[in-house]
């Protein structure tokens, strides 16, 4: 293992270990045993709402990124005027796209569409499952 690999793996273990010392895990067993009742009450798959509590968990702990960021903008944008047709433009940083090339416009409106399509799920989930919206 390289020193590189090595302080990573410290860094990661430092990180479980104050999830533990914090209760992160007792918080998350508790709000998914709630979550889990509430679903039985609602007549809601259970075994869906702990994968979908399951896939949060790791997003957290793997850390957001930039794309929390845009979840955001798309987040707002959703709850303020629901799904427009107009969204990838609207999302759109104009400055940036005006000096790309033909092809590379080309290429970041497929990737802004793949990222809105991912966030315009994760928007779906979070409203089924955490009564959002």
């Amino acid at each position: 293992m390289s020193k590189s690999e090595a302080r990573n793996f410290r860094s990661v273990a430092r990180e479980a270990k104050a999830r533990l010392k914090n209760g992160f895990w007792e918080n998350y067993r508790q709000d998914l045993a709630g979550e889990l009742a509430r679903a039985k009450s609602e007549g809601l798959n259970e075994s869906k709402v702990e994968r979908y509590f399951a896939g949060k968990v790791t997003y957290t702990i793997r850390g957001g990124g930039e794309d929390d960021e845009f979840y955001e903008r798309v987040k707002k944008l959703l709850l303020s005027e629901g799904e427009v047709s107009d969204a990838i433009g609207r999302l759109t940083d104009k400055e940036e796209f005006s000096r790309l090339s033909y092809e590379d416009r080309q290429r970041y409106t497929l990737r802004l569409s793949e990222r809105y399509l991912k966030a315009l799920e994760r928007f779906r989930r979070e409203c089924e499952f955490e009564r959002r919206g």
